[in-house]
């Protein structure tokens, strides 16, 4: 027995080692678990359309690949901040969709993805090129309607370049989150709750920025996304004025761009723009009137 006792003794100890060898990876090697770039050669084209446009925007430490949708003349412009995996190549697609409402779009792959330069290193980094890339355009589109919009990972960033935005006194005219985290703390909670919330580096907190855009707030939700849960959503309307909330009814987290539900109250709020009722609606996935609202 007095021989097992250092061994039963070390045990706990052993255990708490390897916890906080875990925590300390994942402070370090985060981004790997939250970013999921895919490379592009510099000579393979993002999109062969002959109205698409892709130019550079120079950033500290890096160059961000950006496509342009640029029409004749357009109504506005949709800044578009995609997920967290592959690049523009993924991502630049559906662009009849806006050509028909006469909208450019303005897409940008953040650092280290598709001819993107250089690595992401802090959500003040990610912020600062996000602000870059529409300070690089946005002279195109003085006086015409600015929409922008962020799918999941790119939610917090759309949410926090539109309250800047409005602080500054260019209120986007209508700002969409697609598959939205109230927060990438919340989300990580729900997900590893074993990890301190303290070891993310990147809280992104999507409720708290959209809280203060002053314009209408759109939010497209899957009521079936396993990754980022519909409440998440409900969270963010309830924190922020002048907000609708669309459910698509049977989307996942991958596939909610795939409905025609999605495509017609994306399409509806592009052709309205203003006087979104701060009360949810659902679309049914065959793209019908919406329903009764949500309780």
């Amino acid at each position: 027995m007095t021989k097992l006792m250092p061994t039963l003794f070390a045990l706990p100890a052993l255990g708490a080692a390897l916890y906080i060898g875990a925590i300390a990876w994942l402070w370090f090697r985060q981004e790997r678990l939250l970013f999921e770039p895919e490379r592009l050669a510099a000579d393979e084209p993002i999109c062969p359309d002959a109205d698409v446009r892709e130019f550079m925007v120079d950033v500290p430490g890096a160059q961000l690949s950006v496509a342009q949708l640029k029409l004749p003349d357009p109504r506005g412009v949709v800044l578009y901040l995609h997920g967290n995996s592959g690049n523009l190549r993924k991502w630049f697609i559906g662009l009849d969709d806006f050509r028909e409402h006469n909208f450019d779009v303005v897409m940008m792959d953040y650092r280290g993805y598709g001819k993107s330069t250089g690595r992401i290193g802090s959500e003040e980094q990610l912020r600062a090129d996000v602000r870059a890339v529409w300070d690089a355009v946005a002279d195109d589109y003085v006086g015409k309607r600015l929409v922008v919009s962020g799918q999941s990972l790119g939610t917090a960033l759309a949410a926090g370049l539109a309250a800047d935005l409005s602080q500054s006194g260019r209120t986007p005219d209508l700002t969409i989150l697609v598959s939205a985290y109230s927060s990438m703390r919340a989300l990580a909670d729900e997900l590893y709750p074993w990890v301190p919330s303290k070891v993310l580096r990147y809280p992104l907190p999507t409720m708290d920025h959209s809280s203060k855009v002053k314009g209408p707030v759109l939010l497209v939700h899957g009521d079936k996304d396993e990754l980022i849960g519909f409440h998440h959503s409900e969270a963010i309307m309830q924190a922020t004025p002048q907000c609708q909330l669309l459910r698509v009814e049977g989307a996942g987290h991958s596939d909610v761009h795939q409905f025609p539900s999605f495509r017609s109250g994306v399409a509806a709020a592009l052709v309205g723009l203003a006087g979104l009722a701060a009360t949810p609606v659902s679309y049914a996935a065959s793209g019908e009137a919406p329903t009764a609202a949500l309780g």
